[in-house]
């Protein structure tokens, strides 16, 4: 079983993991690779990253997929997020700047 984010929404995805590398996207007609990639994660309302994760990744459009197992110890990392140590930050632009 997969979870799937897009749009940042949760999805369960039931097929077998031989069956989901050989889907193509719907939307760009992608292959799904298996990757290690930096995720972000909302959880409750607040966002925490988490490096190497593996997922599988559309390599067209760059939709990821987590398998079940996967997107449950995010959760775990994310229920623990006081006891994250590193921190990073980012400039933060509002869309707006662009207009004027």
């Amino acid at each position: 079983m997969r979870l799937a984010i897009r749009e940042q929404k949760y999805r369960i995805s039931l097929h077998a993991n031989d069956e989901m590398a050989e889907e193509r996207c719907e939307f760009c007609e992608g292959e799904m690779e298996q990757r290690r990639i930096l995720a972000r994660f909302r959880y409750k309302g607040q966002t925490i990253y988490v490096e190497n994760v593996p997922a599988w990744v559309y390599n067209k459009c760059g939709e990821e997929y987590f398998d079940a197992p996967i997107y449950k110890s995010l959760e775990e990392i994310a229920r623990q997020r006081e006891r994250i140590q590193r921190v990073i930050s980012f400039p933060l632009a509002e869309f707006d700047m662009a207009v004027a």
